[in-house]
């Protein structure tokens, strides 16, 4: 179940990274995943480093640190995979 839920958050805070960027990013939906699992696991270290992993109630530092690995992940990502690919940005 747990993969499942790692599939899901990374499906939600790849498409919120996606949201929040400028312009337009040609990653397909399972790099979208992929890059929003990989930033949930980044701000989880960062909040783990500051000491905000566990709080009492909602752990919003968390889930905002989160997202901004997400969308820390995603703009690099955008950038190797148009790389990769051959597509310039401008």
């Amino acid at each position: 179940m747990s993969w499942l839920w790692a599939i899901i958050v990374g499906l939600v805070l790849g498409l919120l990274a996606k949201a929040i960027l400028p312009g337009k990013q040609n990653i397909p939906i399972w790099l979208t995943i992929i890059f929003g699992i990989i930033g949930s696991i980044i701000g989880n270290a960062v909040a783990g480093w500051i000491g905000v992993d566990d709080t009492k109630g909602i752990d919003w530092i968390r889930h905002l640190l989160q997202l901004a690995g997400a969308v820390l992940v995603v703009g690099v990502g955008d950038r190797l995979w148009a790389s990769i690919k051959g597509k310039r940005h401008a």
